[in-house]
């Protein structure tokens, strides 16, 4: 096994996709039965997602869904990636992760982004406008105050039961978020994978900025992406392809749709935009044998210098996921 791998952490996000022929409730018990394999498998986190009124996410609640998967699983770390944070007064998410390290102490994880919704349609539902992502930088601070017991802005008020509990903290940025992270002192989770050059020069200015800080003393980054490993490179390919069809028909029509199997998506006449759009969705992905995704992965590690590897991987076959996930733990020297 490469020394570059064992000495990386491996965890799993998962965004509750939707599946032609399968509801909202069934990805949510779906995400739920994953993060039970995932953990058997020794992986060191699992992790939730937000998304509102999208039709192929299920998971608009991530706090709700965090404790559904804490509760069905023991040892593994659980989070979120993200709560976004402009949606959201940060007093209230303070005490719903104050909740969630009650009820299961040390294992909560506190991953935050600065996204708002995708429409201004939903935008205005959640009550919050593109102004409140500006402000990211003081609604963390603000939110870390409450657990902090430090805010100042509202004495006599108190985040309970969160303030003190010293929940670990997580920021998801794109860009200008690695600046927030660094200036805040907190850990930083980054991708996709695919857009490396990106990656790297937001992780450049990371650890450049960094200022250490009681919840973390130095740098610290999770960069995160697809990784599909199976038998042959086709077959891993495979995994690929319904969620390169859905973001490509989002692309050109406007609406997230529900994942469809591989073979209906390879049946499908595109038009030149569509097919374009779902070729290049294809390409990039950490993907491959065994042997392809462990010199992939030691490729990735080397030129981030991650500290862990948040796998983003989004399928319709269930259990191939699930086998992917598998030969991966044996890669990276967990499940055996």
């Amino acid at each position: 096994m490469s020394s570059v791998i064992a000495a990386t952490r491996f965890s799993f996000l998962d965004r509750s996709r939707t599946r032609e022929g399968h509801d909202d409730p069934q990805a949510l018990r779906d995400t739920v039965t994953l993060a039970r394999e995932v953990e058997a498998l020794g992986y060191h986190r699992f992790w939730v997602s937000e998304h509102h009124s999208v039709p192929g996410v299920a998971g608009s609640a991530p706090t709700v869904l965090a404790a559904a998967v804490a509760a069905a699983t023991s040892t593994i770390r659980v989070g979120t990636g993200g709560v976004m944070l402009p949606n959201h007064q940060p007093f209230v998410v303070a005490e719903q992760f104050g909740v969630l390290a009650s009820l299961f102490p040390g294992r909560i994880d506190m991953g935050l982004g600065r996204s708002v919704g995708f429409t201004d349609g939903v935008r205005r539902a959640l009550g919050h406008g593109k102004e409140d992502a500006e402000d990211f930088p003081g609604r963390l601070a603000e939110l870390l105050g409450w657990i902090d017991g430090t805010q100042q802005a509202h004495p006599q008020v108190h985040a309970r039961p969160a303030e003190g509990l010293g929940i670990p903290a997580y920021v998801l940025a794109i860009g200008e978020g690695a600046a927030v992270a660094a200036a805040a002192g907190l850990p930083l989770v980054i991708g996709d994978l695919r857009g490396r050059e990106k990656v790297l020069r937001a992780v450049e200015v990371y650890r450049r900025d960094f200022q250490p800080s009681a919840r973390a003393g130095r740098p610290e980054v999770i960069v995160s992406g697809t990784v599909a490993v199976a038998a042959t490179q086709e077959a891993a390919r495979r995994l690929l392809i319904p969620e390169a069809w859905a973001m490509a028909y989002a692309r050109t029509h406007g609406s997230f749709p529900p994942l469809a199997p591989a073979e209906e998506i390879e049946s499908r006449t595109m038009t030149a935009k569509e097919r374009g759009l779902y070729e290049r969705g294809l390409e990039g992905h950490i993907h491959g044998t065994e042997e392809q995704v462990t010199e992939q992965l030691e490729t990735a590690i080397r030129e981030t210098g991650a500290d862990e590897v948040l796998v983003t991987t989004s399928t319709y076959d269930r259990e191939a996921l699930a086998e992917s996930l598998r030969l991966l733990a044996g890669i990276v020297g967990r499940g055996r």
